[in-house]
């Protein structure tokens, strides 16, 4: 059965009258938008739900630019006993959803857990779960929805068209990593409605004062390894990691972890150039952020070329464990570059 059908089989089995959808902290595009078109189908699928959407500390600078053009708004609070239903949308693991996650694994004992997602699997999360929907081969969550709204046979409003489309071109980086399937999809969009034109600008977003500051302040911190034929740049900073491994990747380096700790929770940032995945095998969500997140007593994971880890501990401590984890993984001692 397709997993459509195995959604649609799951509601009317419930029956339920109240859903929750979920998404990481700082929620992105892709989270967002997956989660504004999950609302129109499940609304297809059971008029009269009643539906919330809820971002672990807000969603992202980009994401209030796309919320705002649609003319959507989250939740500013959420409580998972009020939902029949729960959905994590772009989502791998329940420590992304920070203050909520004791309440949602205990909710989740108690109704269904729909996990819809393109990270790499997470084993707590496939056994809290009720349901996955989850192809680590999609660009992004936005195109298993999408996939979603056709295999159900639900005609995309030209909101959801859009959403769908701007949480696809956001992963793909403007579609530099669109496969075939995500190019269909995305025709499919555009027939619907959905104006590249009008959202592309939507998805470019000027640095404000700290973004710039934190990643000046990095890049001082850096420091960068040799291992074999790739370097590794690590630094840190209290606030936006992902925005500096991005970064130092843009000046160099072929993999950049990037470590910051704020009011004692620990967040480590990674990011890798296409061509060392491709050559070494190295997943990051797999290989990297996942058994990094239990060293930390968290969790972790992500794509190939993009992941994360949240947890407890000191940076300097998250960050060895990283270098030590890649020497055992490329099979060569890392030399720090002086």
């Amino acid at each position: 059965m397709p997993v459509g059908e195995e959604l649609k089989a799951l509601l009317e089995r419930v029956r339920p009258r109240r859903a929750l959808i979920l998404c990481h902290h700082n929620a992105d595009p892709d989270a967002v938008c997956s989660a504004i078109a999950l609302v129109e189908l499940l609304h297809a699928l059971r008029p009269g739900l009643e539906v919330r959407c809820y971002a672990a500390q807000g969603v992202s600078k980009v994401s209030k630019r796309v919320l705002e053009h649609l003319g959507f708004e989250f939740s500013d609070e959420a409580d998972p006993a009020w939902a029949d239903v729960l959905f994590m949308v772009d989502t791998n693991n329940t420590e992304q959803l920070e203050e909520l996650k004791e309440a949602v694994e205990a909710r989740a004992a108690e109704v269904p857990l729909v996990v819809i997602d393109h990270h790499a699997r997470h084993p707590s999360t496939e056994r809290l779960a009720a349901f996955s929907i989850v192809d680590e081969n999609a660009s992004s969550t936005c195109e298993i929805v999408a996939r979603l709204y056709r295999e159900l046979g639900v005609e995309p409003s030209l909101r959801a068209a859009k959403a769908l489309f701007l949480g696809i071109a956001y992963d793909t980086r403007h579609l530099v990593f669109a496969s075939a399937d995500t190019f269909l999809a995305i025709a499919e969009l555009v027939k619907a409605g959905a104006r590249p034109r009008e959202l592309f600008p939507l998805l470019s977003a000027e640095m404000d004062y700290s973004e710039r500051v934190a990643r000046l302040k990095a890049c001082a911190r850096t420091r960068v390894y040799r291992f074999g034929d790739w370097l590794v740049a690590t630094s840190y900073v209290s606030a936006f990691q992902a925005s500096v491994a991005r970064a130092l990747l843009s000046m160099g380096a072929h993999l950049a972890v990037v470590a910051g700790e704020r009011e004692g929770r620990l967040r480590v940032s990674m990011r890798a150039t296409s061509d060392f995945s491709a050559r070494t095998g190295v997943h990051l969500g797999r290989d990297l952020a996942r058994p990094l997140g239990e060293h930390i007593k968290g969790m972790g994971g992500g794509h190939a070329l993009s992941a994360g880890a949240n947890g407890e501990g000191g940076v300097e401590d998250a960050l060895a464990f990283c270098l030590r984890l890649l020497e055992k993984l490329l099979g060569v001692k890392g030399k720090e570059l002086k």
